[in-house]
């Protein structure tokens, strides 16, 4: 095998003999290598075999700036959660995963601990997945030595149901990539911009909006709407609210707007709760692609 492309001194894109682009990872496979040069299969350790060349893209690119510790780990996540799922799982978790982790281990040597407002509903909803992600924290712990805590295992969890959901059910599909890109397009027309659908931050702000889009379907499934909104309202934080509100003011109205879409067209309630953390991803996301 050549090498096709130099993530880093330790990953290389190349092909295979059907001429398959495939990741490789090794110590030192390409430490003074050049492109073009022939791996020493010998140093292989792991290799990825991405059929599509848009994920492959996207791995490379997070490479860049991210150890391959954590796609490693990732890789193990992913083929222990697939033995287990009946489902087959979408290789985008492969890329969704690494950049998880690695802000999640990063937040938490800072000191950094965020709650997931989300753990009540995904212990519920997604049983299995929830199981695979404490045990995916035991890979994290075995390969890091870092014990992270249950509202990351949730967010794993939330990653395991998002990969799943374009394979398990065609019309949940269909419905969730009519929420995302009306909300998409929401966000477009209220800020008057396009936004950069190839970055990794604009990949973030699709998995925010599909995990809500999935959260709501998931509750309809379940028939306990009424039940659900309910504790919706009991774990609204007034305080939250108003200062998000008063200090990101245009991020709040663009996600008053998308709140009425929801609840015009779907008939969901949404909490004041996911209007805050709306309002957050979609400053946030802005910020970066205006400054």
């Amino acid at each position: 095998m050549n090498i096709k492309k130099i993530l880093n001194n330790n990953v290389v894109v190349t092909t295979t003999k059907l001429n398959q682009e495939i990741v490789v990872m090794g110590k030192g496979l390409a430490f003074q290598k050049k492109i073009g040069e022939t791996i020493d299969a010998s140093k292989i350790e792991k290799t990825f075999v991405l059929e599509n060349h848009e994920i492959s893209e996207k791995l490379s690119i997070l490479l860049k700036d991210t150890s391959e510790l954590y796609v490693n780990i990732s890789s193990k996540i992913f083929d222990y959660a697939q033995s287990e799922l009946s489902s087959k799982l979408d290789e985008y978790l492969y890329v969704a995963l690494t950049d998880h982790l690695s802000f999640a281990i990063s937040r938490h040597k800072q000191g950094i601990y965020l709650k997931n407002v989300l753990l009540w509903e995904i212990r519920k909803y997604y049983k299995q997945e929830f199981q695979i992600a404490l045990k995916s924290l035991d890979i994290i712990e075995s390969d890091t030595g870092i014990r992270l805590g249950e509202d990351e295992a949730a967010s794993i969890a939330l990653h395991l149901v998002n990969s799943q959901l374009f394979s398990e059910d065609m019309a949940a599909a269909v419905r969730v990539t009519e929420i995302v890109n009306n909300i998409l397009n929401i966000v477009k027309y209220h800020f008057r911009m396009e936004l950069d659908e190839s970055s990794i931050n604009h990949d973030r702000f699709l998995t925010h909006l599909r995990f809500t889009a999935i959260r709501f379907i998931r509750k309809e499934k379940e028939k306990e709407k009424e039940k659900e909104k309910e504790k919706e309202v009991k774990r609204n934080d007034p305080f939250l609210y108003k200062q998000v509100k008063k200090k990101y003011s245009t991020a709040f109205h663009c996600s008053q707007k998308i709140m009425v879409y929801l609840e015009n067209t779907y008939g969901w309630v949404i909490s004041n709760e996911e209007i805050t953390y709306l309002t957050l991803h979609i400053h946030r996301i802005i910020n970066r692609y205006t400054n």
